[in-house]
């Protein structure tokens, strides 16, 4: 499954190529509290149809009508993007359903050739980032290679916006666990592997959307060089599977490495890398493990749950829990096997 930033530029560029006027709308400023982050996009077409979102609905609703009154056709004829503000008054935040009296700024951009849209979508796709700069009066595009996530500048010439790949994540073990894993990533809109070299184990898995590879996992850790935009679970239990391919990832800039496990295989886990592979405490730092938030979890279908949503607060950069709150935390649950996966480690 793509993610939303992707699938509006596709469905953008789908549209056009089929011959219909279409409008890129981008959330550029914000204030007060809002539905949408700045550098959301939403695009419409000459028909009324819609992707992606910039509000809850109301805001959408009301672009559509502008757009329809004013004619789709006319409005990209001029190529001239124009800059719209939404919930200026209470009235108008309580008419666009903006909470607490938010603001929205908006850039509507005509899409043409000038967009290079092909050229942004093939960098997301090939996992580079991207810096766009639209010129807000000729509605010329400039693309230079950029962070991913910095927040959108606009002023009374440019809008510049950063895009780049979707999250990615990589999971050691095909398995009840990783199959609940994999709904849920996909759900979320990462990009998602699975790698698992032992036939008897991925004989019968497949899953829509989901590349199976079988591959030895260190192997394909130094294959794709995971990037700040990816994420390595270790699922097997398995030392022979997942060291080597734990302690590539640690040393890549993967935004996340965790491994499944009781505390105690944890700390053997560690101990072991320290040891026998001379990895730097530092390093080790930032190993997940065991992988997950403490929610009590014990089906794998929940313990899914626990470490994706932790994989999520680290994507989103959610800072976690000290280690002594941590450690008081799990002194007062019980060890058993499946409360221990779920025991969201400290390192940071």
């Amino acid at each position: 499954m793509e993610d939303l930033d992707t699938l509006v530029l596709r469905t953008a560029l789908g549209w056009q190529a089929s011959g219909l006027p279409v409008v890129l709308v981008t959330v550029a400023r914000t204030w007060g509290s809002s539905p949408r982050p700045p550098g959301s996009l939403m695009a419409i077409n000459g028909r009324g149809e819609t992707v992606g979102s910039v509000s809850g609905g109301c805001i959408e609703d009301d672009l559509i009508q502008r757009i329809r009154e004013g004619g789709v056709q006319a409005a990209c004829a001029t190529l001239t993007p124009a800059v719209l503000r939404y919930g200026i008054s209470a009235d108008e935040a309580h008419r666009f359903g903006l909470p607490c009296g938010g603001t929205v700024e908006l850039v509507l951009e005509p899409v043409s050739s000038h967009s290079r849209l092909d050229e942004l979508l093939l960098a997301c796709q090939q996992r580079r980032s991207t810096e766009r700069t639209l010129d807000l009066r000729t509605g010329r595009v400039a693309l230079h290679e950029g962070q991913r996530d910095g927040v959108p500048r606009l002023d009374d010439r440019h809008l510049t916006t950063y895009l780049g790949p979707q999250a990615r994540l990589i999971m050691i073990g095909a398995g009840d666990l990783s199959r609940f894993m994999c709904q849920m990533a996909l759900s979320l809109g990462f990009e998602v592997i699975v790698c698992d070299p032992r036939e008897e184990h991925r004989a019968n898995w497949q899953m829509d959307g989901v590349v199976l590879s079988h591959e030895m996992p260190d192997d394909l850790i130094l294959r794709l060089r995971p990037d700040a935009r990816t994420a390595v679970v270790a699922l097997t239990h398995d030392p022979k599977l997942d060291d080597l391919a734990l302690i590539d990832a640690l040393q890549s800039e993967a935004f996340y490495v965790g491994a499944i496990g009781s505390r105690r295989n944890s700390a053997h886990r560690r101990e072991r890398l320290h040891t026998h592979f001379d990895l730097p405490e530092a390093t080790l730092q930032a190993l997940h493990g065991p992988a997950g938030l403490y929610i009590g979890s014990k089906t794998p279908a929940e313990i899914a749950l626990s470490i994706m949503a932790e994989v999520v607060a680290a994507k989103n950069g959610i800072c976690r829990p000290s280690p002594t709150a941590v450690a008081a935390g799990k002194s007062l649950h019980a060890s058993s096997d499946h409360q221990a996966l779920t025991a969201s480690s400290c390192a940071f």
